[in-house]
């Protein structure tokens, strides 16, 4: 496995060693002792999967309380996925980093807790599983505004059409006037 830095340096690109031949191929998505010695070191306690049509947009999610570190990869499909830091003593408080995961890539995105996270269905379909490092706290959960000019996200956005939202996606709020972290 490679483990690379973004420009977020908390949130990591992980890339597997896949092993391909005329059977098909074989990966390991998750090996603990690697993934503690790139400094991820979460107790996974939750696995989440998602099927989504080609322009839905989910996000961007955090939990103010029980914040929730996802390794995030793609079973079928294509997404562009979006971390933002929302950790007000952290140098990089309110910038975002994305990158595109795919059945093709085989990619992961280590999104630590203390962040926002969110993604764009690129391809007709997707299905996104992810690890959680704490369990879904419904009464936790905040959206920030996938569109905030503050983010300067630049969303692939398929034809300039506008995404497929959540009501609750749709209603979140600007990084300004969001609850973050310390």
């Amino acid at each position: 496995m490679q483990f690379t830095r973004t420009s977020l340096p908390d949130v990591i690109l992980i890339e597997p060693k896949v092993f391909i031949d005329p059977r098909g191929f074989f990966l390991e998505s998750y090996r603990k002792e690697r993934f503690f010695a790139a400094g991820i070191q979460a107790d996974f306690v939750q696995d989440n999967h998602s099927a989504s049509t080609r322009g839905v947009l989910r996000g961007l999610h955090y939990q103010i309380r029980q914040p929730q570190g996802k390794l995030v990869r793609v079973a079928a499909g294509a997404i562009f996925d979006v971390a933002v830091d929302l950790r007000r003593s952290s140098s990089t408080f309110g910038q975002s980093v994305g990158a595109i995961l795919s059945s093709e890539n085989r990619s992961m995105l280590w999104v630590p807790p203390g962040f926002a996270h969110g993604f764009y269905v690129m391809s007709e379909r997707a299905e996104v599983l992810y690890k959680a490092s704490d369990y879904y706290a419904p009464q936790w959960e905040r959206s920030l505004l996938w569109n905030d000019p503050a983010l300067k996200i630049d969303w692939p956005i398929a034809n300039g059409e506008p995404p497929i939202l959540s009501e609750k996606d749709a209603r979140g709020t600007l990084l300004s006037e969001s609850e973050t972290y310390e």
